[in-house]
């Protein structure tokens, strides 16, 4: 498994604390806090793929980022430890103490959330990123992360910032913000075990104090903290506030007997399931005998139904099936089972091709509607205007010109749509 780029400040003998950064930074985010909290931690951060130039081996989820950390931290003999996170490194923090609350002793978690935002939104950012690269995103990072007033009165930060996010790898962010559409542990937050101080900017637009008191309300040993003046990156805007909390957190809520706590049950999500022993698959087969022993077939629906909305993206399809009626309902289950928990599921073509496959058939058969959603479902799986234009291209030959030509006007609307980025 690759291992994280990392660094340790501080005293080898200390208990450890680790940082974790924000999608698009660096460990450097957290350089005003390092002279505070190496006077009693020794401090572990580290840059995630192809951030601050780290090895672009890109992560498809929060969870393999945290297996990363985890073998990182195996590998160096870190066993306990306690946690920061700032929005992305708060949803590894919040990751670490589900999958391993034995060994993190405590928590901060900084402008995070249970849930990022929806789905479409960050799948829409890779979008825009795949077309236009990362400069609309470097460029709009400081009114995401700092006050209108912190930014003015330190142009050489905010010029820092920028410059972070230009320099990361874009694939690897592509990555990170698939992560964070797949990011939701609402329904897990009371398994969190471990004193968590819950940290958000008065000011911050990006994840605020909603989301904030949602993590409060669920994690039974929590408890909130709000710094005024600060928007999203509150460790660089109001540096001295948060590093005082962080001491005063972690000098006062640091688990130093693991062995004394008895952690809630915890869902073993780090390892594939397993599969049923034999003894089992005889008892489910006597009990199904119309079913071929060991071939019992589940239903496709859930499968189906989050193959749908991660390709069409969740505002189309609660469209969809908000409009369904008893007349049109079945239809909509069909599809769902039969084209997205049968088809678009089967694992021998990836979705960048089954979408090149798609708008083919769509140009051939003259459904224009179809045509407009699916290339907005082939750009949030991977393909670039110039594929899908190549597409078109290839199917004006064996299609004909005029289903082409109409193809060729929706596509192009649609792409101009989804590809501008946001003001």
């Amino acid at each position: 498994m690759n291992t994280l780029q990392y660094r340790f400040d501080g005293p080898e003998e200390a208990p450890v604390l680790i940082l974790g950064a924000s999608l698009g930074t660096t460990w450097h985010m957290w350089d005003r806090q390092i002279p505070e909290l190496t006077r009693q931690w020794r401090v572990f951060r580290f840059d995630m793929p192809g951030h601050g130039g780290a090895p672009a081996h890109p992560c498809g989820s929060v969870g393999e980022l945290a297996e990363r950390l985890l073998a990182t931290l195996d590998g160096l003999g870190v066993q306990r430890f306690g946690y920061a996170g700032c929005a992305f490194g708060g949803a590894i923090g919040a990751e670490l103490a589900l999958r391993c609350p034995e060994r993190v002793a405590s928590l901060a978690l900084i402008a995070a959330s249970p849930r990022f935002g929806t789905a479409d939104e960050f799948r829409q950012r890779g979008v825009i990123v795949r077309s236009n690269g990362l400069d609309p995103i470097a460029r709009s990072a400081p009114e995401r992360w700092f006050t209108p007033g912190f930014a003015a009165a330190q142009p050489a930060i905010t010029d820092w910032a920028v410059q972070m996010v230009r320099t990361t790898d874009p694939g690897c962010y592509i990555a990170a913000c698939e992560a964070l559409a797949a990011f939701d542990v609402r329904a897990e937050l009371g398994r969190i075990g471990v004193p968590t101080l819950v940290l958000v900017g008065s000011e911050d637009q990006v994840t605020g104090q909603g989301e904030a008191r949602t993590l409060v309300a669920g994690i039974p040993d929590s408890r909130l903290a709000v710094v005024p003046g600060a928007s999203h990156l509150a460790p660089v805007e109001q540096p001295a506030a948060v590093t005082d909390l962080l001491v005063r957190h972690f000098s006062t809520a640091w688990q130093e007997t693991p062995a004394a706590i008895t952690p809630p049950p915890v869902k073993p999500v780090l390892s594939p399931p397993v599969a049923p022993a034999a003894p089992m698959a005889a008892i489910a087969a006597a009990e199904q005998p119309e079913a071929v022993a060991g071939a019992v077939r589940s239903d496709p629906y859930e499968a189906g139904i989050k193959v749908r909305r991660e390709v069409l993206g969740d505002a189309h399809v609660d469209r969809a099936l908000a409009s369904a009626d008893d007349f049109s309902g079945d239809f909509q289950e069909l599809i769902t089972r039969y084209a997205w928990g049968e088809v678009w599921n089967r694992p021998g073509l990836d979705r960048r091709s089954r979408s090149c496959v798609t708008l083919t058939a769509l140009v051939a058969g003259g459904h224009l509607d179809e045509l407009a959603f699916h290339t907005r479902a082939a750009l949030r799986n991977g393909l670039t205007p110039a594929e899908i234009k190549e597409v078109l291209l290839q199917a004006a030959v064996y299609c004909g010109v005029p289903a082409a030509n109409s193809a060729f006007k929706v596509a192009q609307a649609v792409i101009r749509e989804e590809t501008t980025p946001q003001e």
